[in-house]
């Protein structure tokens, strides 16, 4: 990424959080308790002493014996909490399983069709130790890989916790991939166990998930054991001897099972990232630090109280599910929503539906979500009784201004600070984000997590005082990832090797005057125009801030005059006005928001973007049509039908 981006986008509207949830915070407290007055103070304070935050959040666990050293930082390798034994299931189910909260709800379930299931600690607990032993009567054992392919029920983290709790990690593929995705995870694992469902239902379809397995494991020679949901009630061809059913395999195991101890830098999971293609990246994650860092980050970024219904909006198959359905909030001990289907089904009132049907109080989405539900109009939240909200979130990629007023003044009622998180599959857990005592900037991400050293540079690793650059870490995180499964030497090159002992996310972002940080795009995702390196994110958020455009997706296209010609592919919300000539209302409308040379050359009005199945804009297809490229294989996402509709706009 030759030279620094230019800043196009100024956003200078401030945020500030009320007295009430600002002084009643978690953070708040802690501070008050450490002796520290102010956020700026608190930073400090935690950058001059980083061993010392993470003790003090540590020692907050419960450890089967304490660990001598905080971290030992040899980069790129990382060890935390060293000669501490610990199993992240003894803290987030066993100790609350018989404890005060034993009888409080640990997950509510909804399914797609309206169904309720309810899951307390103690019952999750049961739950978890019938399933545990059941692996271990599979042969299941410490180290040993379990592949998990399942839809949003609650087997899924049941499954995924007794992995934990016997020592063995889980590989978790999110189940909207085609069925060759589980293969190729499963064949780098080496797992000897898998585990699917019969099927799930999206958008009222039935998905046949187990059929869709069976096509696969002819080419997974280390699967010996096939364990089936009976999720659906469906009739899916069984194979004696290797395929059985969840319900009946658990019938006569123990509803008790002892928690294996294990060492801080023990693997938990592998997560694979590279989506259906290419060689898989399997990136390892470890019980100790990872738990203290995600328990850390949802005590004090989304503010949990006991009293609070939590509902993190994602899919388990990924790391937002990992870390913030699954391990935080049971760590934590609070109550979680659960929901296996789209947004938007039956009608755009299903979300705020169940926000007030469950009396949620923080919501945690992506701005994909956020900008469906624009394109739907304010009438939808405003049917709802969403007054039980004190907070929300952001995750999976940057939120443009106009879609973050938007999320705020209508589902938040102009009183719910907006938590705008910025981490990956790797960080394990949030890096760059705000705390319920910032001041908020619409699309920013705020400043680093209290010991975390971001930074943005150029190619030769230098600082930036303006414009935008390579997004850095470079100080050690309790809850990284510790290496590439089976591929250590992938893991230096990728991550490690162009800075060295210096973590590089891939992502484009800037700092403004005030040390805010602001999240561009990935680096693949930049635009070279007569000379001025542009981000999509900036054109895209300059579009989007049109009062009659809810999503827009921006690429490049070769121009022997200008290097790059910009094409912008744009959704508009339901409005009966007169959009004609609209396509040059929005050139112009760019040309004042950041200026001309970010003008599109192309506009498109299309009815929907390529999405995957987690709600991300596929600009790799988008980029082909573009160029008129083969799209590749698009049976991944949600909405093939929205290719053919670019290419014949492009046609």
């Amino acid at each position: 990424m030759p030279g620094k981006l230019d800043t196009l986008l100024d956003e200078k509207r401030i945020f500030k959080p009320s007295k009430e949830i600002s002084d009643e915070s978690n953070i708040h407290e802690w501070m008050l308790k450490h002796g520290l007055s102010s956020y700026n103070e608190l930073l400090e304070a935690a950058a001059q002493d980083p061993d010392w935050f993470w003790d003090e959040l540590a020692g907050e666990l419960e450890w089967f014996s304490p660990y001598e050293k905080t971290v030992k930082w040899d980069p790129p390798n990382a060890e935390w909490f060293l000669e501490g034994k610990f199993n992240v299931i003894h803290n987030a189910l066993d100790r609350h399983a018989k404890g005060p909260v034993k009888d409080k709800t640990a997950y509510i379930w909804e399914g797609e069709s309206g169904e309720i299931r309810t899951l307390t600690y103690h019952e999750l607990y049961r739950e978890v130790n019938l399933f545990a032993n059941t692996l271990k009567k599979f042969g299941v054992s410490k180290g040993d890989v379990v592949s998990i392919y399942l839809p949003m029920i609650p087997e899924l983290p049941i499954a995924m916790l007794a992995c934990a709790k016997i020592g063995a990690l889980h590989s978790v593929v999110f189940s909207g991939f085609w069925a060759k995705a589980f293969k190729d995870r499963i064949n780098d694992a080496g797992s000897h166990v898998a585990i699917t469902a019969d099927g799930f239902k999206r958008r009222g379809k039935v998905i046949r998930l187990k059929e869709a397995v069976d096509t696969i494991l002819p080419k997974t020679p280390t699967i010996e054991k096939v364990v089936v949901v009976e999720h659906e009630g469906l009739d899916v061809p069984m194979q004696e001897g290797r395929d059985v059913w969840w319900h009946e395999a658990i019938t006569e195991m123990d509803d008790e099972c002892k928690t294996e101890v294990m060492d801080a830098e023990d693997p938990l999971f592998i997560l694979y990232t590279s989506g259906t293609t290419g060689k898989p990246k399997g990136v390892l994650h470890v019980h100790g630090g990872y738990s203290v860092g995600i328990y850390a980050t949802l005590k004090f970024v989304f503010d949990l109280k006991d009293s609070d219904v939590w509902w993190c909006a994602a899919d388990i198959g990924w790391i937002t599910g990992h870390s913030y359905i699954v391990y935080a909030p049971l760590l934590m001990g609070v109550t979680s929503l659960l929901y296996e289907g789209t947004p938007d089904y039956p009608d755009p009132g299903r979300f705020w539906r169940m926000v007030q049907n469950h009396g949620v109080t923080v919501l945690y989405t992506a701005p994909t979500t956020v900008r469906m539900f624009m394109k739907f109009g304010e009438k939808w939240p405003a049917r709802y009784d969403l007054s039980s909200l004190r907070l929300l979130g952001s995750v999976g990629e940057p939120i443009n201004p106009e879609a973050w007023i938007w999320y705020h003044k209508h589902v938040g009622g102009g009183k719910c600070p907006i938590m705008d998180t910025w981490w990956q599959t790797e960080t394990g857990m949030h890096l760059i984000t705000p705390l319920p005592i910032s001041s908020l900037k619409p699309g920013s991400a705020v400043k680093p997590f209290p010991t975390i050293d971001a930074d943005v540079v150029d190619d030769r690793g230098t600082s930036l005082k303006s414009g935008g650059g390579h997004l850095v870490i470079k100080s050690p995180w309790p809850s990284m990832f510790r290496t590439l499964y089976k591929d250590h030497e992938r893991y230096v090159d990728a991550y490690w090797s162009k800075f060295p002992g210096v973590y590089l996310s891939g992502d484009v972002a800037r700092r403004d005057e005030d040390g805010y940080f602001w999240i561009q795009g990935r680096e693949d995702d930049v635009l070279n125009v007569a000379g001025h390196r542009i981000s999509t994110a900036e054109v895209e958020s300059s579009i989007v801030s049109h009062h009659a455009v809810a999503e827009a997706a921006v690429v490049g296209r070769p121009s022997s005059l200008k290097g790059e010609e910009i094409c912008a592919f744009v959704v508009l919300k339901e409005t009966r006005e007169n959009l004609k000539n609209f396509q040059e209302v929005l050139k112009d409308h760019v040309k004042i928001e950041i200026g001309p040379v970010a003008s599109p050359s192309i506009v498109k009005i299309v009815s929907d973007l390529p999405k995957t199945r987690s709600g991300k804009i596929m600009r790799r297809v988008i980029k082909a049509i573009v160029k008129g490229e083969d799209v590749g294989d698009v049976s991944t996402l949600a909405n093939p039908e929205a290719v053919s509709e670019l290419q014949k706009a492009f046609e």
